[in-house]
C-alpha cells in the first residue's frame, strides 16, 4: 500500500518496540511515508536506532521538549534542523508525556506544584510549541498534527491523577489549535487509545487492574493492539481524514462509551 507515498513526517516519543509511537511509525512507513524521529537523550537513541534502521530511516534529532527555545536541543532548534533536509513536512506525531511516577500514586490533591507545572509543560504545552514550530514547513501544503490522549482526560482513572489534568489540557489545546490552523489546511487531532502494555503504562501503579477492567467492560471485549492504534493514526495523518479536525478519536474497544457496565462484566 502507498497511501502515504511522498509524505514526510516526524515521530516523537518512541521508547521501544512496544511504544504506541512505534506502532504508529511502522504503520505509516508500511504505507509509504518517509519518517524522521526525535529522541530525548543518548539512552533513547540507542534503543531507537535499530528500530529506525528496520524502516530504512536515518533521520533523527535530539530534542528535549522541556528545554527553552534557545537551547540547542529544544523543539524550535529541532525544526530548524529538519528544515535543512526537508522543504515540507506533512505530519507530526506527538507521543510525549511525563509526570513523577511517585505522584501518580494515592490522591491527586497531594500533587506538588513543581510536578503539576512540569507535567503540564511536557505533556500538554509541548504540543502547542510543536505546532507553532512546525508551521513554516506546513504552510504551503497543509498537514496533520496528531497527539495521544487517554480516557483519564475525560473521567477519573486509578493513579492517573495529574496526568489526567494534563491530558485534559492537551485535549482543549487540540480544539484551539484546530481553530487557529484550519485556514492553513492544517488538521489537529488526538488519538485516545485504551490501555496498551507500554513502558509508560507500566509506570502507573495498578496498571494490571486497569487493563483487566477495560478488557471486561469494553463493548468489544478487548484492549487495542498496536496494529489497531496504528490503523487509526494512518487514518488521522492521511488524506482519508481530510475533513476531520479538532477531534479526539477513541481506539479503546468502545470503553469510553460505557457509563455503568453490566453487572456480569464486573463479576
Amino acid at each position: 500500500m502507498s497511501i502515504m507515498k511522498d509524505k514526510k513526517g516526524l515521530i516523537m516519543g518512541v521508547a521501544n518496540e512496544r511504544s504506541i509511537a512505534w506502532g504508529i511509525a511502522k504503520k505509516l512507513a508500511d504505507n509509504g511515508a518517509e519518517l524522521a524521529f526525535s529522541y530525548q537523550n543518548e539512552g533513547f537513541k540507542k534503543r531507537l536506532t535499530p528500530l529506525m534502521n528496520s524502516l530504512n530511516s536515518d533521520k533523527c534529532f535530539e530534542c528535549d521538549v522541556s528545554k527553552a527555545p534557545n537551547d540547542l536541543n529544544s523543539i524550535e532548534k529541532m525544526f530548524e534542523e529538519i528544515s535543512k533536509i526537508w522543504d515540507k513536512i506533512d505530519f507530526v506525531v506527538h507521543a510525549l508525556a511525563y509526570s513523577d511516577k511517585e505522584e501518580l500514586k494515592g490522591k491527586y490533591v497531594n500533587c506538588s506544584r513543581e510536578n503539576f507545572l512540569n507535567s503540564l509543560d511536557i505533556s500538554a504545552f509541548s504540543f502547542t510549541r510543536i505546532a507553532k514550530a512546525a508551521l513554516p514547513l506546513m504552510y504551503s501544503n497543509g498537514g496533520s498534527l496528531l497527539t495521544l490522549s487517554y480516557l483519564g482526560a475525560e473521567r477519573t482513572t486509578p493513579n492517573y491523577n495529574v496526568m489526567g489534568v494534563a491530558k485534559s489540557a492537551l485535549e482543549a489545546s487540540i480544539k484551539y489549535l484546530a481553530m487557529d490552523l484550519g485556514k492553513d489546511n492544517i488538521r489537529v487531532n488526538a488519538l485516545s487509545a485504551g490501555p496498551v502494555k507500554t513502558l509508560a503504562g507500566a509506570a502507573i501503579s495498578g496498571a494490571r487492574h486497569v487493563f483487566r477492567y477495560s478488557e471486561n467492560v469494553a463493548p468489544l471485549k478487548f484492549n487495542p493492539q498496536l496494529e489497531e492504534v496504528g490503523n487509526a493514526a494512518l487514518y488521522l495523518t492521511s488524506q482519508l481524514s481530510s475533513g476531520v479536525t479538532g477531534n479526539v478519536h477513541h481506539v479503546d474497544g468502545g470503553l469510553h462509551s460505557v457509563a455503568i457496565p453490566k453487572q456480569e462484566n464486573l463479576e
